[in-house]
């Protein structure tokens, strides 16, 4: 047991996010909380979250950030003396690990200078993920995007000469406009920049977006050929040496996101700005998606949380299967029935039946995961998983409450 004067241990893992809602301008698919014409709040909002560090601190002091992740909006358009300031905060409350993995996301046209990426990186930045999204420019100017394609190659070089080894490039199909051609000519443009990671995004037009009122008439393309442009994706890139580690994500041995894959391996992140979410301490919680209300709450000490749930380990066990079957890894049944004391013989029968359609494999004795044409229909597949799940849950109650009822 240990004595009360001994010093606690700081190696738990966790993941900092911190949410920069600033942009030049709002694409039109775009649904992310994100805010254009609001430069006049940068510095209060700067000042807000180095607070809001400090006072989450505490909470994260049995914790070792092993990541940080600067996500938007455009980060980078926050400009560099700013972003010091943030990452100045972090090192100070917090115990960050000297191999923290630091990732900005930045547009290309707020990133063509590579003297202010090279401050970014010796204030800590290790990592860009820079948001490309396609390689040609109608289709750039078609959903809003602020940038062309030679921008983005401009931008690729200031990378290079400020000597980040670590760039992630975003792609999207599925663009109005867009054909299989257009596609393979982006997925070769952007691998010729010799990227360490690349996120490949199938459109999602969100309900509330410019591009939703315009999905009707905005010549898009269907689901076969969005299918096809996937599976192509997955194939090329492996020919290039990219290896699928998530449904949309693909890096070179060694360079995944160690950020996103604590979301899809439940291990704990706290996030900090409006519309950001945590879960800490077996507590998933978020802030209001209002920038105004975020600053004013940080700064008063008044409340600024959407939503707040306590979630026990044992009753993670959907999220487990949810998330581990997005992964090339996918799920194991020794952790799983270790985790949540749950039979994972429902689960087995159901995926052997996608096994023999050709969208599930069985690794090795007791591990699955999906195939690149599960991955096009995870939603179902994960759906028949949890429902087979749902099934032996309530046989086991059902037992439970009969046994009871019998010793009454």
């Amino acid at each position: 047991m240990k004595r009360k004067d001994q010093p606690v241990k700081k190696d738990r893992p966790l993941g900092l996010y911190i949410h920069i809602p600033f942009c030049k301008s709002k694409c039109a698919y775009c649904d992310f909380y994100s805010l254009a014409g609001a430069e006049d709040k940068m510095d209060r909002y700067t000042k807000a979250l180095c607070r809001h560090l400090e006072e989450l601190a505490p909470r994260a002091a049995a914790h070792r950030v092993d990541t940080v992740y600067f996500g938007g909006g455009t980060p980078s358009y926050l400009g560099v003396k700013r972003m010091k300031e943030l990452l100045k905060a972090v090192r100070k409350h917090y115990n960050v690990s000297p191999e923290a993995e630091i990732t900005l996301e930045a547009n290309p046209d707020s990133l063509g200078d590579w003297r202010a990426v090279r401050a970014l990186r010796r204030a800590g930045v290790n990592r860009i993920s820079l948001g490309v999204q396609s390689a040609d420019d109608t289709e750039l100017a078609t959903v809003g995007r602020p940038h062309t394609f030679a921008q983005a190659e401009e931008a690729v070089a200031a990378i290079r000469k400020a000597k980040i080894k670590n760039l992630s490039l975003d792609l999207i199909y599925g663009l109005p406009g867009q054909t299989m051609e257009s596609w393979r000519q982006t997925v070769e443009r952007a691998a010729a920049l010799e990227p360490e990671h690349l996120s490949c995004y199938g459109l999602k037009i969100e309900e509330g977006t410019p591009l939703w009122d315009r999905r009707n008439d905005s010549n898009l393309p269907d689901d076969d050929t969005q299918a096809d442009m996937y599976l192509w994706t997955v194939g090329r890139l492996e020919e290039l040496g990219y290896d699928q580690y998530e449904i949309s994500n693909f890096a070179r041995t060694g360079f995944e996101s160690k950020h996103n894959l604590k979301y899809w391996t439940l291990a704990e992140y706290a996030g900090i700005g409006p519309g950001a979410h945590s879960d800490l301490g077996g507590v998933r919680y978020a802030y209001v998606r209002d920038l105004d209300a975020y600053i004013r709450g940080v700064e008063t000490g008044g409340n600024i949380l959407s939503e707040s749930e306590e979630i026990p380990e044992r009753d993670r066990d959907l999220e487990y299967l949810m998330l581990g079957l997005r992964t090339a890894h996918g799920i194991d049944k020794h952790i799983f029935e270790y985790r949540f004391r749950l039979p994972f013989a429902p689960i087995d029968k159901a995926l052997e039946h996608f096994q023999e359609a050709g969208y599930a494999l069985k690794i090795r004795d007791g591990r699955w995961r999906l195939t690149p044409e599960g991955f096009m229909v995870s939603n179902q597949i994960i759906g028949q998983v949890l429902e087979e799940l749902g099934k032996e849950k309530v046989r086991r109650e059902q037992a439970a409450a009969d046994h009871d009822y019998r010793v009454f």
